[in-house]
Formats: C-alpha cells, structure tokens, sequence
C-alpha cells in the first residue's frame, strides 16, 4: 500500500494545487461579488440605512433561489453560460465560474447575517450625529462585523471545498476527481482513504486560522 502511494504522490500534489486553486480564485471573486449584496440586503430592508421594498426582496428571492439548487445541478445547469465566459466547462477554468455563483450568494447570506448582529442603537445614534451612509456602513457596520465577517469567509471556504470535491465529477480536476477516479472507479481504498484524509486536514486548519483571526480580531475592537 505504501509503495502504491508514493507513486501517486505527484498526482496527490497535482490535486491538492488544482483544489486550492479552484477555492482561492473562487473564494476572492465570490467574496468581491458576494459582500455587497450581502450589504444591500441589510440597508434595504425596512427601516435601515437605505429601505427599499423592490431591491431587497428581488435580491432575496434571486439569493435564496440560487441557494435551494444543489451545486451539482447547478453545475450542470449552467454549462452553456460557463462555456460563454471562458470557453470550457471541464477543469479549473469550468470548476471557477459555478463556484462562484454557488458561492456569491451564500457569501451574501452570512454578511447579511454578520450585519444585522449590529446594535441597531449605534448606527442611529451616528444617524443623527450628521454621519453619511457610506461612513456608517465603512466605519460602524463592517468594523463592528469583522469578526462575524471572518467567520463567515471561513464557513465559505470549507464550503468551497466540499464544492470542489464534488465539481470532480465533471472533470474538474482536484481531490473530488482524483478520489472519484482512483477510490471509486478502481475501488482503490487506500487512495479514498489519504484523499479524505488530506481534505479533513485542510478543512481543520482553514477553521482553526479562521477562529483564531477572529478571536484576535474580537479582543482588539
């Protein structure tokens, strides 16, 4: 078994860079698309920053939409839009355009979360000390969020790597297809077993840095 896996240990390194890099590059553009919606959602709700009926509740329905569909289905549904944006719907480059949108809106969803945990009295209270809505949201909102913020881009990233896993099942590369391939095609155990074991690890280090950042950040606010 040893020697089995020291034959595949390019290939296990291949993987682990084709997962981290799906979750990066998804990450940070999700992240991008995913923060301001998730502010939109908080100052356009009733008696907010910004109300407004209209945007809050398409923005609601299109994210809550987007977040019922499983990531394979997803997955598949969309090919012809990945395929328009960059050409291809197998490996890292079909992988990054679902992830994105799989990720957005739940990025979306727990900055909301994050936003609405603060005291309502406070940014009030800057209301009617002349602050503008830009101020409040920059210097209130999200600097009282941060540790809430990082928690959430860390349930987002563990997330991303179970839909990387899965996305292995389109060839798209990473650990998802080389456990896919290997432990269940040839039903090589072995292979399953160091595959779920190298995911556990990362998933276990991305919380622990997550929580610790948070943690740091919480004490210095």
């Amino acid at each position: 078994m040893t020697e089995r896996l020291l034959e595949l240990t390019p290939l296990f390194t291949l993987s682990i860079y084709e997962t981290l890099m799906m979750v990066v590059i998804s990450l940070v553009i999700a992240t991008l698309i995913g923060i301001p919606l998730g502010i939109l959602l908080v100052i356009t709700r009733p008696n907010h920053l910004a109300p407004n009926r209209w945007i809050f509740q398409i923005l609601n329905i299109i994210i809550n939409i987007i977040r019922s569909v499983p990531f394979i289905i997803l997955m598949v549904a969309i090919i012809p839009f990945t395929e328009i944006l960059v050409g291809s719907a197998i490996g890292i480059e079909g992988a990054v355009v679902p992830l994105i949108v799989y990720t957005a809106p739940f990025i979306a969803r727990l900055m909301e979360t994050a936003l609405l945990e603060v005291d309502q009295g406070v940014i009030e209270a800057y209301l009617s000390m002349g602050a503008s809505r830009t101020q409040i949201i920059r210097r209130i909102m999200i600097r009282e969020a941060r540790p809430g913020i990082l928690l959430c881009l860390t349930i987002a990233t563990i997330g991303l790597i179970g839909a990387t896993a899965m996305a292995g099942a389109v060839g798209a590369g990473g650990l998802g297809d080389l456990a896919l391939r290997y432990g269940y095609q040839q039903w090589d155990l072995p292979v399953m077993m160091v595959t779920v074991i190298i995911l556990i690890i990362i998933v276990q280090c991305i919380q622990s840095l997550g929580n610790w950042a948070a943690n740091k950040m919480k004490k210095n606010l």
